[in-house]
């Protein structure tokens, strides 16, 4: 797949959400008192419709640029004739923040047979000083979806990001989804991972950051065979010490206070597995290591991101603030390890 130039609409709708965010209530929320959590300060995530304000955060990832953390979302959720674009926010001083709503990236026109409402699920990695980024295009419980891929050189502007199109689809023949990106590196090379209900979570290996290896076909990495709708989404996989770890979030999620979405853990000594949980169990089998659940005033936490700086790695996830009537909110804790397997203790 070649690299181009696509037009895009929303500009204006980009530049207005931008201009009354920056402008919304900041929300200060601890953190800190759950297991492994950082203090998170500033524009955490917000809903406030007689207020006109929409601040989503579902599905977080972040990035590192130059000295400023960059924070991706799910967009605005909108109609098909409007989607939400990627949203992001920055912060200047560390990983707590204090978090900036900085607005949506336009949305490449490829996009109008998907019937999105928004666009889900975004991670971002750093190649040869560009960063690319990468987000779902589907509507809700539909295989019919694609991921895409975008890049810029200057992150932090909205409107510099340059469309590539579509990194791979699934639909009508195919028994994945194709959504929830995740890409990694190991030993120069890059692999995508993916996968939501359907047939499970899945790996294939990259040509390039805007290229899947055409000759491959996806590898099942995990599924739960047995529980109704296969509900596995979300993988983030990360390398330490020679082991691969697969976190993935289960059940239900979406649902607001009702969500039973959880983050589970497994691992493999080779990206494209097999994984295996604490106990031996394979992922494939419905394995899988619960590492985070329902805590305290945080709702179904997961469209999870681990991201690793200076020997540190963190868990970056999504909630439902119980103390906020469900008000969609991120939050960021450390993992600690303890023979070779994550905890947030």
């Amino acid at each position: 797949m070649g690299i181009y130039q696509l037009s895009f609409r929303g500009f204006t709708v980009a530049l207005l959400s931008a201009t009354w965010l920056l402008a919304a209530c900041t929300t200060d929320t601890p953190g800190g008192d759950v297991a492994g959590g950082i203090e998170m300060s500033g524009d955490i995530g917000d809903y406030n419709p007689e207020e006109g304000v929409d601040d989503p955060v579902h599905d977080p990832a972040v990035l590192k640029s130059e000295d400023e953390y960059v924070l991706f979302s799910t967009g605005i959720e909108r109609d098909p004739s409007d989607p939400g674009g990627i949203f992001m926010r920055k912060s200047a001083d560390n990983l707590g923040g204090p978090w900036e709503s900085i607005g949506e990236i336009p949305v490449p026109e490829w996009i109008d047979p998907f019937e999105p409402n928004h666009l889900w699920a975004p991670m971002a990695i750093k190649q040869d000083e560009r960063c690319f980024l990468y987000f779902s295009v589907s509507s809700f419980g539909s295989n019919r979806s694609a991921i895409g891929v975008a890049s810029s050189s200057s992150p932090l502007d909205p409107a510099s990001w340059e469309d590539h199109g579509i990194l791979i689809e699934s639909g009508a023949g195919t028994s994945f989804n194709a959504i929830d990106p995740h890409v990694f590196e190991y030993e120069g090379q890059l692999w995508l991972t993916f996968g939501s209900h359907f047939s499970g979570i899945h790996i294939i290996e990259m040509e390039s950051p805007t290229q899947i290896n055409s000759a491959m076909n996806p590898q099942l990495l995990q599924s739960r065979p047995g529980v109704p709708h296969n509900p596995v989404e979300a993988p983030s996989i990360i390398e330490r010490n020679g082991y691969f770890y697969l976190f993935t979030s289960w059940d239900q999620c979406c649902s607001g206070l009702d969500s039973t979405y959880k983050i589970a853990v497994g691992r493999s000594d080779k990206p494209e597995g097999p994984y295996f949980d604490q106990e031996g169990e394979p992922l494939v089998q419905g394995g899988g290591t619960i590492l985070l659940e329902e805590e305290g005033n945080q709702i179904g936490p997961g469209g999870q991101d681990v991201y690793s700086e200076d020997g540190t790695d963190y868990l970056i996830h999504h909630y439902y603030d119980a103390d906020a009537d469900g008000v969609i909110r991120f939050q960021i804790r450390e993992l600690s390890w303890e023979d070779d397997w994550p905890t947030l203790e």
